[in-house]
């Protein structure tokens, strides 16, 4: 789920200009690099994330079988060369609609992050930046959200809403900012404090242009490893929404889909449950791993 603002690091930004560390960091490659060299967690959630997205673009020519193909004399089948990993009940392989089902959890985590991230920047800019009863209403507003769990609210909205898996990544959005805003508005009540920011006010320089300029690029540090951390808990909310029904409706493929199906019959054919459980798990554990990774990388007070 969202991150929330105790697990950002904890760094101070220390102008505008980025420290020489930052620098080397900077950049998609450089950035893997270094993500890859802070130890083996990280270095681990790279390959199960790369390997997902690897999966879900080339997903038709890597399953052996369409997504509906059918073989009803072999309904929930084990194990076999023909297929891998058995059949489900309508005697579709198993292999083919996890390998499908592998678009959907990324779409969703990667929708969810990115709206949630927006909302959440918007709010946090606004009422670190402006303070006063801004910062009051903004905050009294989000810890509103936050008395509730998370999963609980996002799995409740989605069933007011009606099953579907644009009303999940709504859900999620919808109480997903949250996280984001309470370490946006921390982070730019250290910043808008620095010499750099008061010198940028007496030389006339506009509000707007001051935070875009100036405090925006300082506070990103803690946000890009909240996207991290989110993704893995959209991954996790859209499982357990598709899990109880209100998710991705079929014929659609999903990890969720799949894990129910498999609970249903779990004494006959476990390797339903099993194998779609670990899918979910492996992918929350990866991004996981690499938000610490990230945290490790961009906070100056670590080395390696």
């Amino acid at each position: 789920m969202a991150l929330p603002a105790s697990s950002a690091p904890s760094t101070v930004p220390g102008g505008p200009a980025a420290t020489g560390r930052q620098r080397r960091t900077r950049g998609g490659p450089r950035a893997l690099v270094a993500l890859w060299r802070v130890g083996g967690p990280s270095r681990f959630g790279l390959i199960v994330i790369a390997a997902m997205l690897f999966i879900a673009v080339f997903a038709p020519l890597l399953a052996p079988y369409g997504i509906d193909d059918q073989d009803l004399m072999l309904t929930l089948a084990g194990p076999s060369p023909q297929h891998w990993l058995g059949t489900d009940q309508l005697g579709r392989d198993l292999l083919s609609r996890l390998i499908y089902g592998t678009r959907v959890p990324l779409l969703v985590a990667a929708i969810c992050t990115l709206i949630s991230m927006l909302l959440g920047v918007g709010v946090g800019l606004t009422a670190g930046f402006l303070g006063g009863w801004v910062d009051s209403v903004v905050m009294r507003v989000t810890d509103a959200f936050l008395c509730f769990p998370s999963l609980v609210f996002v799995l409740l909205m989605s069933a007011h809403l009606g099953p579907g898996i644009h009303n999940v990544i709504l859900s999620f959005a919808a109480f997903g900012w949250t996280g984001f805003a309470r370490i946006t508005r921390g982070q730019v009540l250290v910043v808008r404090e620095l010499p750099f920011i008061e010198a940028a006010r007496a030389i006339g320089m506009s509000r707007y242009r001051l935070v875009v300029r100036h405090v925006l690029p300082n506070v990103l540090t803690p946000l890009i490893v909240a996207c991290s951390m989110t993704a893995g808990g959209a991954i996790l909310v859209e499982g357990g929404a598709s899990f109880l029904g209100i998710g991705v409706q079929p014929p659609t493929p999903s990890w969720g889909k799949e894990l129910q199906v498999g609970f249903t019959y779990l004494e006959v054919m476990p390797l339903l449950s099993l194998s779609a459980g670990l899918l979910i798990t492996l992918a929350v554990v990866a991004f996981n791993f690499v938000g610490d990774g990230l945290r490790d990388m961009l906070d100056p007070r670590q080395h390696w």
